[in-house]
């Protein structure tokens, strides 16, 4: 689950978002096995991981675990979402909830302690044709695989307004799933119209007093059984033709309810709720893979046969190939699957090296 906060338009929004995960107290350093490299030549790795959240971390404990060495290159948001996330009571193994930094800092230091090497580093150029696989930092690294697992997540779109970033985690969220918890018997906010706003809207009612939907449009772009469950649910609300221009109250370091504007009539109007969720969508970070793997149509990874790509020795895990669950505890799961599959992919091929290696039978020289 790595990767920058994006904006509706998928650019990066310049925002304290982005500044959480120090906050959070996850801060990577070069202590407890990691490093930092700059314009060196790495040599070949059996198993280079990209990306530092669940999946990634899940695979390089499973790969470590396998005396393959993994090294792990953090990326641009080291520990995933998880590190813009405060408590989780959905991981098991934990009676009581535990802040997303604090996860993620454990599983860090899980895998450096089985012997993953972990660096503080990001890819800006991958060369796949051929094997071993060629990495380029923006470092000026340059790093070469056997095998690759590709964890480096999608990001959550965001509104990119000031009082968003200012509220993240204090009543402003992008995922109901995570924190709709949080929120029972209160009245809450859904912005977006498609198919994630409805879902994420609709399992909130399960929770919530009222969940108000509000929507750019005059109409859900969500498919129409999804729509039609929103319309029929007597919990749910619809905000149509508006878009949110402020979440209030900053100044009380609380969600107090949102400012919306028509976009039909320009009339500006409050809408009170305790908390506001963020639904209109995910990106992948894929892009620097555009061209070489086979990508659906919203940029997600396929896959078969397991975390397989369509490239031998090339592996996706967590929420870069998941369009559907993405949650921590399935891309920790896809990552234990995805190294699984790069281990005996190496083993695969040693055994058949070894079997077609020429033999040499000893020559007893007579005179």
């Amino acid at each position: 689950m790595s990767g920058e906060i994006l904006g509706a338009d998928g650019m990066p929004i310049n925002s304290n978002l982005n500044e959480l995960t120090g906050v959070n107290g996850y801060h990577p350093d070069s202590k407890n096995g990691a490093s930092e490299a700059h314009g060196i030549d790495d040599g070949i790795r059996d198993i280079i991981i990209l990306g530092s959240g669940p999946a990634g971390l899940t695979a390089a404990i499973y790969a470590a675990r396998a005396n393959l060495n993994p090294l792990v290159l953090e990326g641009p948001q080291p520990g995933g979402q998880l590190t813009i996330t405060t408590d989780v009571e959905n991981f098991p193994g934990f009676e009581d909830p535990i802040e997303g930094p604090e996860l993620m800092e454990a599983m860090r230091k899980q895998a450096i302690r089985v012997g993953t090497d972990v660096k503080q580093d990001w890819v800006s150029e991958v060369d796949l044709s051929h094997r071993p696989f060629t990495l380029r930092s923006h470092e000026g690294n340059t790093y070469h695989a056997k095998t690759l697992i590709i964890s480096t997540g999608a990001s959550a779109k965001w509104l990119g307004l000031p009082s968003e970033a200012a509220l993240a985690n204090r009543g402003v969220s992008a995922c109901a799933t995570c924190d709709g918890f949080f929120y029972r018997g209160k009245d809450v906010i859904v912005i977006g119209g498609g198919d994630t706003a409805v879902e994420e809207a609709l399992y909130l009612t399960r929770l919530c007093n009222s969940v108000t939907l509000i929507h750019r449009r005059d109409s859900l772009r969500a498919s129409k059984i999804m729509a039609d469950r929103a319309m029929q649910n007597e919990k749910m609300r619809f905000i149509w033709d508006s878009v949110v221009e402020e979440i209030l109250d900053v100044s009380k370091g609380e969600v107090t309810g949102v400012r919306i504007r028509n976009l039909k009539n320009a009339q500006v109007s409050e809408v009170p709720a305790a908390g506001v969720f963020i639904a209109i969508g995910h990106q992948p970070n894929t892009s620097l893979f555009k061209g070489q793997l086979d990508l659906d149509d919203n940029g997600y990874i396929c896959v078969t046969n397991g975390m397989r790509t369509g490239i031998p020795g090339v592996f996706a895990a967590g929420d870069v190939h998941d369009t559907v669950y993405r949650q921590a505890i399935t891309a920790a799961g896809m990552g234990c699957m995805a190294a699984m599959d790069a281990i005996r992919f190496l083993e695969a091929e040693e055994a058949t090296h070894h079997h077609a290696a020429p033999s040499f039978a000893p020559v007893l020289v007579t005179t």
